[in-house]
Protein backbone atom coordinates (compact mmCIF):
# COMPACT_ATOMS: atom_id res chain seq x y z
CA UNK A 1 0.00 0.00 0.00
CA UNK A 2 1.24 3.07 -1.30
CA UNK A 3 2.35 6.07 2.36
CA UNK A 4 0.54 9.03 0.47
CA UNK A 5 0.57 11.41 3.26
CA UNK A 6 4.30 11.83 2.79
CA UNK A 7 4.50 13.16 -0.36
CA UNK A 8 2.61 16.06 -0.05
CA UNK A 9 4.18 19.37 -0.01
CA UNK A 10 2.07 22.97 0.75
CA UNK A 11 2.92 25.61 -0.55
CA UNK A 12 6.82 25.52 -2.48
CA UNK A 13 7.18 28.33 -4.07
CA UNK A 14 3.43 29.03 -4.33
CA UNK A 15 2.62 26.03 -5.67
CA UNK A 16 1.46 22.63 -4.62
CA UNK A 17 3.57 19.25 -5.01
CA UNK A 18 1.00 17.51 -4.50
CA UNK A 19 2.15 14.49 -6.95
CA UNK A 20 2.42 11.00 -5.72
CA UNK A 21 4.14 7.93 -7.35
CA UNK A 22 2.66 6.79 -9.91
CA UNK A 23 0.22 9.35 -10.57
CA UNK A 24 0.32 9.56 -14.56
CA UNK A 25 0.02 12.95 -16.38
CA UNK A 26 -3.13 13.08 -18.45
CA UNK A 27 -2.52 14.31 -21.99
CA UNK A 28 -4.28 16.98 -23.33
CA UNK A 29 -5.88 15.59 -26.16
CA UNK A 30 -6.60 12.32 -24.06
CA UNK A 31 -9.47 10.62 -21.94
CA UNK A 32 -9.31 9.60 -18.46
CA UNK A 33 -10.76 5.94 -17.70
CA UNK A 34 -14.31 5.57 -16.06
CA UNK A 35 -14.37 5.84 -12.81
CA UNK A 36 -10.70 7.17 -12.99
CA UNK A 37 -9.93 9.30 -8.86
CA UNK A 38 -8.53 12.93 -10.81
CA UNK A 39 -6.31 15.32 -10.09
CA UNK A 40 -5.19 18.85 -11.03
CA UNK A 41 -3.16 21.49 -8.95
CA UNK A 42 -4.27 24.65 -7.16
CA UNK A 43 -1.96 27.76 -5.85
CA UNK A 44 -1.81 26.00 -2.48
CA UNK A 45 -3.69 22.34 -2.62
CA UNK A 46 -4.47 19.80 -5.42
CA UNK A 47 -8.75 19.48 -6.16
CA UNK A 48 -9.74 16.20 -6.78
CA UNK A 49 -12.89 14.33 -8.94
CA UNK A 50 -14.00 11.21 -10.24
CA UNK A 51 -13.93 10.93 -13.86
CA UNK A 52 -17.61 9.30 -15.06
CA UNK A 53 -17.07 9.64 -19.17
CA UNK A 54 -18.67 11.63 -21.78
CA UNK A 55 -16.29 14.76 -20.84
CA UNK A 56 -17.74 14.69 -17.19
CA UNK A 57 -16.23 14.80 -13.94
CA UNK A 58 -18.37 14.87 -10.16
CA UNK A 59 -16.06 17.40 -7.86
CA UNK A 60 -16.92 18.83 -4.52
CA UNK A 61 -17.88 22.03 -5.45
CA UNK A 62 -15.99 23.43 -2.31
CA UNK A 63 -15.91 26.87 -1.60
CA UNK A 64 -15.88 28.07 -5.46
CA UNK A 65 -18.60 30.85 -4.57
CA UNK A 66 -16.39 32.71 -2.23
CA UNK A 67 -17.43 32.06 1.13
CA UNK A 68 -20.57 30.44 0.35
CA UNK A 69 -19.62 26.42 -0.16
CA UNK A 70 -20.84 24.83 -3.18
CA UNK A 71 -22.41 21.13 -3.69
CA UNK A 72 -21.03 17.73 -5.24
CA UNK A 73 -22.03 18.76 -8.94
CA UNK A 74 -21.25 16.84 -12.39
CA UNK A 75 -19.08 19.36 -14.81
CA UNK A 76 -17.22 19.68 -17.66
CA UNK A 77 -13.47 18.13 -17.61
CA UNK A 78 -12.14 21.49 -19.22
CA UNK A 79 -14.20 23.25 -16.15
CA UNK A 80 -13.17 20.64 -13.14
CA UNK A 81 -9.39 21.52 -14.75
CA UNK A 82 -9.65 25.67 -15.04
CA UNK A 83 -6.58 24.55 -17.70
CA UNK A 84 -4.58 23.04 -15.77
CA UNK A 85 -2.65 19.81 -15.66
CA UNK A 86 -4.78 16.87 -15.14
CA UNK A 87 -3.16 13.52 -12.94
CA UNK A 88 -5.17 10.14 -13.08
CA UNK A 89 -3.84 8.74 -9.22
CA UNK A 90 -3.27 5.22 -9.59
CA UNK A 91 -3.81 3.56 -6.32
CA UNK A 92 -3.10 -0.05 -6.02
CA UNK A 93 -5.75 -0.68 -3.03
CA UNK A 94 -8.90 0.41 -5.77
CA UNK A 95 -11.35 -2.71 -4.50
CA UNK A 96 -14.22 -0.74 -6.59
CA UNK A 97 -15.03 -1.56 -10.10
CA UNK A 98 -15.43 1.71 -12.53
CA UNK A 99 -19.28 1.28 -13.06
CA UNK A 100 -19.45 1.23 -9.17
CA UNK A 101 -16.97 4.32 -8.50
CA UNK A 102 -18.90 5.95 -11.04
CA UNK A 103 -22.54 5.20 -9.28
CA UNK A 104 -20.80 6.05 -5.89
CA UNK A 105 -19.81 9.37 -7.27
CA UNK A 106 -23.68 9.89 -8.80
CA UNK A 107 -25.20 8.86 -5.32
CA UNK A 108 -23.35 12.10 -3.81
CA UNK A 109 -24.66 14.47 -5.91
CA UNK A 110 -26.31 17.96 -4.89
CA UNK A 111 -24.81 16.67 -1.46
CA UNK A 112 -24.23 19.79 0.33
CA UNK A 113 -22.25 19.43 3.46
CA UNK A 114 -18.49 20.75 2.17
CA UNK A 115 -16.13 21.04 4.81
CA UNK A 116 -12.52 21.80 4.08
CA UNK A 117 -11.42 19.69 6.70
CA UNK A 118 -13.64 16.80 7.42
CA UNK A 119 -15.63 16.72 3.90
CA UNK A 120 -14.00 17.65 0.85
CA UNK A 121 -13.09 16.68 -2.85
CA UNK A 122 -10.43 14.38 -1.79
CA UNK A 123 -12.41 12.96 1.30
CA UNK A 124 -15.49 12.46 -1.84
CA UNK A 125 -12.82 10.77 -4.15
CA UNK A 126 -11.23 8.52 -1.57
CA UNK A 127 -14.52 7.03 -0.08
CA UNK A 128 -15.71 6.75 -4.18
CA UNK A 129 -12.53 4.49 -5.10
CA UNK A 130 -11.25 3.08 -1.71
CA UNK A 131 -14.45 2.89 0.22
CA UNK A 132 -12.02 5.16 3.01
CA UNK A 133 -13.21 8.59 3.64
CA UNK A 134 -9.96 10.60 3.95
CA UNK A 135 -7.30 13.74 3.36
CA UNK A 136 -4.52 12.89 2.53
CA UNK A 137 -3.56 16.54 2.11
CA UNK A 138 -5.62 17.49 5.53
CA UNK A 139 -3.88 14.80 7.05
CA UNK A 140 -0.30 16.55 6.10
CA UNK A 141 -1.56 19.53 6.80
CA UNK A 142 -2.55 19.09 10.18
CA UNK A 143 0.75 17.24 10.79
CA UNK A 144 2.62 19.81 9.75
CA UNK A 145 0.94 22.62 12.45
CA UNK A 146 1.07 20.55 15.15
CA UNK A 147 -1.46 19.15 18.41
CA UNK A 148 -3.40 22.28 18.50
CA UNK A 149 -4.68 21.93 14.54
CA UNK A 150 -4.95 18.48 16.05
CA UNK A 151 -7.59 19.18 18.48
CA UNK A 152 -9.50 21.24 16.52
CA UNK A 153 -9.81 18.25 13.45
CA UNK A 154 -10.99 16.15 16.31
CA UNK A 155 -13.69 18.88 16.99
CA UNK A 156 -14.85 19.75 13.50
CA UNK A 157 -15.20 15.78 12.68
CA UNK A 158 -16.92 14.93 16.07
CA UNK A 159 -19.46 17.69 14.70
CA UNK A 160 -19.30 16.18 11.09
CA UNK A 161 -20.18 12.77 12.88
CA UNK A 162 -22.90 14.50 14.80
CA UNK A 163 -24.62 16.56 12.41
CA UNK A 164 -24.86 12.96 10.03
CA UNK A 165 -26.58 11.36 12.81
CA UNK A 166 -29.15 13.99 12.14
CA UNK A 167 -29.78 13.68 9.00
Amino acid sequence: MITMKAHYGWLARGTCRGRLPGDETLAPDAEPPIGAHIVTPRRTYTHHGIYVGQGRVVQYGGLVRGLRRGPVEEVSLSRFAQGRLIWIRMTESSWLDPDEVVRRARERLGEDRYHVLTNNCEHLCEWCVRGEHRSYQVDQLLASCGLRYRVIELFARALYVRRQMQI
